[in-house]
C-alpha cells in the first residue's frame, strides 16, 4: 500500500470535496480519499501496481483542480 499527500489548488466547499473524493475514490487501486480544505490537501491511500499516481493526478484534474 502506498500513501501520498497532493497539494491541490481550487478546492473551497463541500462540492468539492465530494468531486475529488468521489472520483478518485472510484479508481480501481485506490483504498481511501481524504480532502483537506483548510489545508488544500488530498490524501490517497492506494496499491502502486493497480493504479499510478499520475493516474490520481489526472483525476484531480478532470475535476477542474490543479495538482501543485
Amino acid at each position: 500500500m502506498e500513501k501520498t499527500l497532493l497539494n491541490v489548488e481550487g478546492m473551497s466547499c463541500g462540492h468539492c470535496v465530494k468531486a475529488v473524493e468521489g472520483s478518485v475514490g472510484a479508481l480501481e487501486g485506490v483504498e481511501r480519499v481524504l480532502v483537506d480544505l483548510k489545508e488544500k490537501t488530498v490524501a490517497v491511500e492506494y496499491k502502486g501496481d493497480a493504479v499510478s499516481l499520475d493516474k490520481i493526478k489526472e483525476t484531480i484534474e478532470d475535476q477542474g483542480y490543479d495538482v501543485v
